[in-house]
């Protein structure tokens, strides 16, 4: 038995310039951290039934030789792509589900292709893991997703990535202070609005315009590129009230990229957050509902959580993992 543990993710600055259709022609820049909460994947080798079983939000059977019958496009694909075909148990559990913008899915992949790899004894580098998943999730699947969020889960830690236009990621751990790791865990807080939404219909539409060279998103994501690489600037600083404050700039060039990005929901939780010690915010992931980060103003933190929660939002607690994808059990 394996059991495999992988970080969710949390974007600091440059989201989006990961997808495809932009860093191909202009190369990519962002900031990513990963934090304890997880995907868990326990991989099973069964002594009897000679069958593949996933267990899920769903429940499937399938016999070894008919891996394409799998209804589950992850557990397929990566089957399929490392040539599984032994009677299998895949089970998993999250701390957060999907549709809350953590990235679950890659945190998803990244397990299971550790724990899978592990068990044929194939061993690869975490660059190595984190292509895999980018591979099954974006060339095998077609997910319309970026590189951030596999790599962020493989690695953990804060990042700096870099991803050239032949998708060539340059992975550097970013040495912050630890009195401004310690500030960024106090000022980030994480709120859950209570909305579920599949990223996959607003990134689509991103990549769609920035494929088309739409001049006002391009300009956008040229714009979220300068942010994320001043977002390294001011976090090496310690400038954790400067970063707070280009997460509202960011947020309102993102909101320029598509107009599912948010809502008059989230509209009004951000306002609201702000006048009442925010430095700035943004939605999670894709946007359009999961969870929403803000970073508060010194002294403000028990007030801002008070007024959200009273709105109906619920808080959740996190700090930053450091270890990235790791085996637990391997017996």
């Amino acid at each position: 038995m394996i059991v495999v543990r992988a970080p969710f993710r949390l974007p600091l600055g440059g989201g989006g310039t990961d997808l495809p259709s932009y860093y191909q022609k202009y190369e990519g820049f962002l900031i990513t951290a990963a934090i304890n909460k997880y995907m868990y994947i326990n991989i099973n080798e069964p002594a009897i039934i000679n069958k593949i079983k996933i267990n899920y939000s769903k429940v499937e059977v399938v016999e070894i030789n008919q891996i394409k019958e799998i209804k589950h496009e992850i557990v397929k694909e990566a089957l399929n792509y490392l040539k599984i075909k032994r009677p299998l148990e895949i089970s998993s559990m999250a701390d957060l589900s999907a549709g809350t913008g953590m990235g679950s899915s890659s945190s998803y992949t990244v397990g299971l292709l550790k724990g899978l790899n592990q068990m044929l004894r194939r061993y690869i580098s975490i660059q190595e893991l984190a292509e895999e998943a980018c591979k099954v999730e974006i060339d095998l699947i077609g997910k319309p997703i970026g590189k951030q969020d596999q790599y962020a889960s493989a690695f953990g830690g804060i990042l700096q990535l870099e991803i050239d236009t032949l998708g060539k990621v340059t992975v550097t751990p970013l040495k912050l202070e630890q009195e401004t790791i310690y500030e960024l865990e106090n000022r980030l807080m994480m709120f859950y609005t209570n909305i579920e939404r599949d990223a996959n219909v607003i990134l689509s539409e991103q990549s769609s315009k920035a494929k088309s060279d739409d001049n006002a998103v391009i300009e956008s994501m040229h714009k979220i590129k300068e942010i994320g690489i001043e977002v390294k600037k001011k976090l090496l600083e310690g400038d954790v009230c400067a970063f707070g404050e280009l997460l509202n700039e960011h947020w309102l060039t993102k909101k320029n990229v598509s107009k599912k990005m948010s809502n008059s929901k989230i509209d009004d939780w951000y306002d609201l957050a702000m006048k009442n010690g925010a430095l700035g915010g943004k939605v999670m992931g894709a946007g359009g509902g999961g969870f929403m980060l803000f970073c508060v103003r010194n002294g403000k933190r028990k007030h801002l959580r008070k007024t959200l929660e009273d709105a109906g939002l619920r808080y959740m607690n996190f700090k930053f993992d450091w270890e990235g994808v790791k085996t637990l059990v391997n017996i």
